[in-house]
């Protein structure tokens, strides 16, 4: 039984490959080039991408289940849906999809949009799916670490609601043991969503704080400012991915990221120990 991991360089889909060889699992990783993949030994590697009809249709020959993972790019849900029929016709009937928490409420963010769709397009496709829906990413900020170290400030305008931050190495490992669970499993399960967050809720005054008190000096919210946010942004990516990156800013300003009743019971359990906090984060990007 082998398990086709997407995105297996990336920072969740190389976790999800550790965490998959140290079971015991059948890898195999898509990859663009495969010279610098420098993934585990024993990870059998196929070249190709989400929009190399020829290569993906190969990778998927002999497959089982399919970790579904692509990037935020302007035909992500293009290279969803080639990747769900593909995988139809190859006879792969079971998949994680790493989707997004409230895809279905952010529905004017672009790669949110995007990915409620291709949620809807799963289910009514017919897999046996697991949808991990991850809420903002604990290791996003290390964007802004030099910025927190050396100006004493935290610039990432998340506003007043509240984000549950998780840690990309919990996202890793839930969407690890999914993909051996529905593997290993006699036959197609059912469908399942399972939100992954982290075991806090947090502010932009809260997440400055932690680090005020990691640093032992004083670190300040620089606040809710969006636009400036884009502006800033779109020295280091394209402005179409700056706008969306401000509107889902925008939203966690009115909505937050709010987990629901019993998310961290459910991963606690599922993991078998405390969830990773933004403290624990905090320390180790300062260290």
């Amino acid at each position: 039984m082998t398990i086709l991991v997407t995105g297996a360089t990336g920072s969740i889909g190389r976790h999800v490959v550790t965490q998959l060889a140290a079971r015991g699992a059948e890898i195999r990783a898509l990859v663009h080039d495969p010279a610098k993949a420098n993934l585990l030994a024993g990870v059998e590697i196929a070249r190709g991408d989400l929009l190399d009809i020829g290569s993906l249709r190969q990778a998927l020959q002999g497959t089982s289940t399919l970790f579904l993972l692509n990037a935020v790019v302007p035909d992500e849900f293009t290279q969803a849906l080639v990747a769900l029929n593909l995988a139809q016709e190859a006879g792969v009937e079971r998949i994680v999809y790493l989707s997004v928490i409230h895809s279905d409420l952010y529905v004017n963010v672009p790669h949110f949009a995007a990915k409620f769709g291709v949620e809807r397009m799963i289910e009514r496709m017919g897999f046996s799916a697991t949808v991990l829906r991850p809420a903002y990413f604990m290791q996003n900020d290390m964007m802004v670490r030099d910025v927190v170290l050396n100006h004493g400030v935290y610039p990432m305008p998340i506003g007043g609601k509240g984000l549950a931050m998780v840690d990309t190495r919990d996202i890793a490992e839930v969407a690890a043991l999914e993909l051996l669970r529905r593997d290993r499993a006699a036959g197609p399960l059912p469908s399942d969503r399972i939100n992954l967050v982290g075991p806090d809720t947090l502010t932009g005054s809260e997440v400055a704080a932690i680090w005020s008190e990691v640093l032992h000096r004083p670190v300040a919210y620089a606040g809710d400012d969006t636009a400036g946010f884009e502006r800033n942004l779109q020295g280091s990516m394209p402005p179409w991915m700056a706008y969306d990156m401000r509107l889902m800013s925008e939203r966690f300003l009115t909505d937050g990221m709010i987990p629901e009743p019993g998310d961290v019971a459910r991963l606690t359990a599922l993991l078998g120990r405390p969830l990773r906090s933004y403290r624990d984060f905090a320390t180790e990007a300062a260290a």
